[in-house]
Parts: C-alpha cells; sequence; structure tokens
C-alpha cells in the first residue's frame, strides 16, 4: 500500500514539475486591418486561445472566425458568410515555434516565431519578427505580420475588390499566464 502512495505522489509531482512549463491564454487579441483606397476594415477578437511550452518554444494559438468584431455588423455578416465561410472554416490555426526562446527577459526582446498558418482551410509556412517579454508570472507575446488574401483562397467578389486590400496585417497580444 504504501509503495501505492509513493507511486501516486511521484507521477502528481511529475505532472506539477511537467505543468509549470506551459503557459496559457484564452483571452488573447488578435486583430487585422485591411486598408484601401475605398474604406480602412479593421476586425478584433479577443477570445484568442493559446498555448506555449516554455521548455520547447512551441506555440499554438486558436480561434474562432465569427469572434471577430467589426465597426460595422454588415462588414462581419460579409466576413463570415461571403469571405472566410465561417460555417465551413470555422477556426484560424497557428502551430510553430519560437525561435531561441531561452533569451526572454524582462526587457521586450525581439524573437523569431515560425510555423504554420491555416485559415479557410489552406495551410501556409508563416515567419514573422515579435517581442517577447517576461512580467510577473506572465510571457508577454506582442507582433504582427502580413498575409495575402489569394494565399488563403479567400475569394473577393470584383464588386468590392477595391474595397478590400489584397494584403491583411494582423496584429497580436498574447499574455500567457503558467496552466494549472
Amino acid at each position: 500500500m504504501r509503495t501505492l502512495y509513493v507511486f501516486l505522489f511521484f507521477c502528481l509531482a511529475l505532472g506539477a514539475v511537467n505543468a509549470q512549463d506551459k503557459y496559457f491564454t484564452k483571452d488573447g487579441h488578435i486583430s487585422f486591418f485591411s486598408h484601401s483606397i475605398v474604406e480602412d476594415i479593421t476586425a478584433t477578437n479577443d477570445q484568442v486561445l493559446s498555448v506555449l511550452d516554455s521548455k520547447t518554444g512551441k506555440i499554438a494559438i486558436q480561434l474562432l472566425m465569427r469572434s471577430f468584431m467589426f465597426e460595422k455588423a454588415l462588414m462581419r455578416e460579409h466576413f463570415n458568410e461571403n469571405y472566410v465561410e465561417s460555417d465551413v472554416y470555422p477556426k484560424a490555426k497557428f502551430s510553430g515555434s519560437i525561435l531561441h526562446f531561452k533569451t526572454i527577459s524582462e526587457l521586450p526582446t525581439e524573437i523569431e516565431i515560425g510555423g504554420k498558418l491555416s485559415i479557410h482551410g489552406v495551410e501556409q509556412e508563416v515567419s514573422t519578427l515579435a517581442t517577447i517579454q517576461t512580467e510577473a508570472d506572465e510571457i508577454i507575446l506582442r507582433g504582427n505580420f502580413e498575409v495575402k488574401v489569394a494565399d488563403y483562397n479567400i475569394k473577393i467578389p470584383a464588386l468590392v475588390r477595391n474595397n478590400i486590400s489584397k494584403t491583411i496585417r494582423i496584429s497580436f497580444e498574447l499574455y500567457h499566464k503558467p496552466y494549472k
């Protein structure tokens, strides 16, 4: 019986040590911006899920496309129904690594993130520079990058082609806390 208790204690302790390596947020912030001659379009999503492994630098990010909020309800409707087809492709995902992860500190440090971004059922390799820092018990990751709409097979109708940029700027801000 004592052996069973020792084994259970060891398993729990090992799980607790392993959990300290994982950082998590479910309220990360991602926004995108489209600039065109006709209009600027901005959308924000504050329901972004992200998991970060502090031992390996691996990161995974996921969000629901329907969670993007727009200035106008009609923009949101067109975005979900006509462009990203949220009923068919409900999520966007990123899976990758933070290069040289061990170099982070309390000061903002520029790092490179690379991996696969999946939008609208299409997966593409992306790489960007971002800033990372620690603050109290958080790991904060901020940055932005650009994607071409055509790379993800998102079709823009000819009628509104001048209203939407061919390249969209995506910005992110993720405050990861220790996973418990």
